[in-house]
């Protein structure tokens, strides 16, 4: 009994640091450096404003086309400075046909449709600015995003910056869309406090930018590009910054269903982004940015979902050894399991039925999310995910909610 102890006590502890411990880590880090007169100052022309190339790969979007174009053309920066680039390989709805009537964008089109990554790699080819942003043709950014973004750049140790996903969703109370706005709500907030501190763990493929000189080819199957391209920017010296005040909107999921589809391709990225890039889990080598890497992310796509499946069984062996009804503490955390688990299993049946409780939306996606890295990595293994991916349904389109 004594190493059951042992392990639900160390289990209990990671799990508890991936989730809550690393914020309450970052918060008490950053307090400290603040108290210390360390915080992050800017650097160089405060007037830096660079060439921007606006870089859209793009699969058969033609329902969002004219909104992306006309709120590229909106954002506050001056116009003969932005590119608009949308690289269309693939498209048979009409997309590329439909994005050639606009004169201040390029358009570069394939039949051959080879998934995202390759199409990056074929339209990079073609960036002749210092900077380019990628975003997907599907979100609309924020009136102040180039210029919120450029800025940063100002700081020559800067090799990427990262915006902010916003979720907007008009049914706002469905578990899909209420979880995954909170989900994102938390991970803004550490990734300001990963900012600060150092270095953002990656950057959100709904809008980020680099450094031009700093890209390099991804591997044409790659899942997370996104996730890629900005931790190997990372790896080469440089840091990836966080900026909210760019942003991208996006609908949230249709569904809960939907959103499973889309974190397990996300899990099953995860797990081939921890296996490409093992040598950032030398904490001797790459110092603080490994440290957050392991913290932010590798537990959370590798063993800390591990470490939820046998808390369960490890617990209820605990329980039954002190008494199942004693009240003592392995009970009491025993039965407060079984309480969590029942309250997403009902936040199931009621989504199912159209009924919604928004107190039970956090254990339901809680339960998803993790559910989502097993059926990921089992993906992974098969090599059944492919990087020709449908993208998930979403709620609605962006119209209108730009404030």
């Amino acid at each position: 009994m004594e190493g059951l102890k042992i392990f639900f006590w160390v289990a209990l502890a990671i799990i508890f640091y991936s989730y809550l411990g690393y914020g309450i880590l970052l918060f008490a880090i950053i307090k400290i450096r603040r108290v210390l007169g360390l915080a992050k100052q800017f650097q160089g022309n405060e007037k830096y404003q660079p060439e921007v190339t606006l870089f859209v790969a793009a699969y058969n979007e033609k329902d969002y086309l004219e909104e992306k174009v006309n709120n590229s053309r909106s954002l506050n920066y001056p116009k003969a400075k932005v590119t608009q680039l949308w690289v269309t390989d693939g498209s048979d709805d009409g997309t590329p046909e439909l994005l050639k009537k606009y004169d201040d964008v390029t358009v570069l089109h394939e039949p051959a449709r080879n998934g995202k990554i390759a199409a990056m790699n074929r339209g990079m080819q073609q960036v002749k600015t210092p900077i380019v942003i990628f975003s997907d043709g599907n979100t609309s950014l924020g009136r102040e995003s180039i210029q919120e973004i450029v800025k940063l750049f100002r700081d020559p140790k800067v090799g990427c910056v990262s915006g902010e996903k916003r979720i907007h969703s008009k049914t706002s109370d469905s578990a899909a869309g209420a979880g995954e706005g909170m989900y994102w709500k938390y991970e803004s907030q550490l990734k300001k406090w990963d900012a600060e501190w150092y270095s953002v763990v990656g950057a959100a493929g709904e809008l980020f930018a680099i450094r031009t000189a700093l890209w390099e080819e991804v591997e044409h199957d790659t899942l997370l590009d996104d996730f890629m391209i900005s931790l190997r920017t990372a790896m080469k010296g440089y840091t990836i910054q966080y900026n909210p005040e760019a942003y991208a909107i996006e609908h949230a999921s249709a569904n809960v269903k939907e959103e499973l589809k889309r974190k397990i391709r996300i899990s099953a990225g995860g797990i081939q982004s921890v296996v490409r890039l093992a040598p950032l889990l030398n904490v001797f080598r790459y110092g603080t940015l490994s440290f957050q890497y392991l913290s932010h992310r590798v537990l959370r796509w590798t063993l800390t979902p591990l470490l939820l499946l046998l808390l369960l069984p490890v617990n209820l062996a605990l329980a039954i050894a002190e008494g199942l009804w004693s009240f003592g503490i392995f009970s009491v955390l025993f039965w407060g399991q079984v309480l969590f688990y029942l309250a997403a299993l009902l936040g199931w049946f009621l989504e199912n039925r159209q009924i919604r409780l928004k107190v039970l939306f956090i254990p339901y996606y809680f339960f998803i999310m993790n559910l989502s890295v097993f059926l990921g990595f089992v993906r992974y293994v098969r090599g059944g995910q492919s990087v020709k991916w449908e993208r998930a349904k979403r709620g609605g389109n962006t119209e209108g909610v730009l404030t």
